[in-house]
């Protein structure tokens, strides 16, 4: 799977009481699949515009917008990263990340094609895609204690 190329973007997130997402990027040009540079300069943005700069779509999602964007952002970089893109490294990846930050049990699946009927907990779910191609399904289940 051919990735397109774009300059690495370091990004700041500020979740405040009403719950207004304020996002300041360092790096504002991003070079699309086409070569076309397209850049994107505000210093506030709401959720739907961060995640349209970052190509991605939500097809669903039970999760607060700073998961979210946590997500998408750690999913982003770490597939600019990837020298060689698999989907098993991007999932591990993302899971690991979400264990660590959030606890356990997070479960990912990446991939062009899957089919999915998943329990998730509450504030705990994310389904979406990337440059139109790529589909991430990111939830949380919980863990109990075996008797």
């Amino acid at each position: 799977m051919k990735k397109p190329s774009s300059t690495k973007k370091e990004i700041v997130v500020i979740e405040t009481k009403n719950q207004e997402i304020q996002v300041v990027k360092r790096a504002s040009v991003l070079v699309g699949a086409g070569g076309r540079r397209r850049s994107f300069c505000s210093s506030k943005t709401e959720l739907a515009d961060f995640l349209s700069c970052n190509g991605v779509k939500v097809v669903s999602a039970d999760m607060p917008p700073f998961m979210q964007i946590h997500a998408v952002d750690f999913a982003r970089k770490t597939y600019d990263s990837l020298e060689k893109f698999t989907a098993r490294t991007l999932a591990s990846t993302l899971k690991k990340e979400f264990d660590g930050v959030y606890g356990p049990a997070w479960h990912c699946i990446v991939g062009t094609s899957f089919g999915s009927f998943v329990t998730h907990s509450v504030g705990g779910f994310l389904y979406f895609s990337m440059d139109h191609k790529l589909y991430i399904l990111l939830f949380k289940t919980t863990v109990q204690k075996a008797e």
